[in-house]
């Protein structure tokens, strides 16, 4: 009787490079998933908005925190290639874009313009022109 461990992995996953497009769908389930978590951030500032000026100031500091401020970069970049990725997928489903070129040019755009949108948003914020 053979054991499973007499047979290889295929394709063997140290050695199997998955394709762009595989990569940003992955990036993508995960986006969503981060802006889930980031929407329950954003009902604590509401909620603490609400209920005054001391609420407020308890929240500030976590999102004056470089932590704070990496998690709202990561949230904005995640808004940002959830939404370029999703207008992908909405050619897809109206049959579209469906060659290897277009895909990987695609694939190559929605990365590109969610730093440029991220990038210009925080600049914005910051003010800095």
């Amino acid at each position: 009787m053979k054991t499973s461990s007499s047979h290889p992995t295929s394709p063997h996953l140290q050695i199997y490079r998955l394709p762009l497009t595989a990569l940003l769908s992955v990036t993508h389930r995960a986006t969503g998933v981060f802006l889930a978590i980031g929407s329950l951030l954003l009902i604590w500032l509401l909620v603490a908005l609400a209920e005054g000026p001391e609420a407020y100031a308890q929240v500030q500091p976590l999102l004056q925190s470089w932590i704070g401020q990496l998690f709202l970069l990561g949230i904005t970049y995640s808004l940002y290639f959830h939404f370029c990725n999703g207008i992908r997928h909405l050619f897809w489903d109206v049959g579209m874009g469906f060659e290897l070129e277009t895909v990987d040019k695609t694939a190559k755009l929605v990365i590109v313009v969610s730093i440029i949108l991220t990038v210009a948003t925080w600049l914005i914020a910051m003010g800095i022109e």
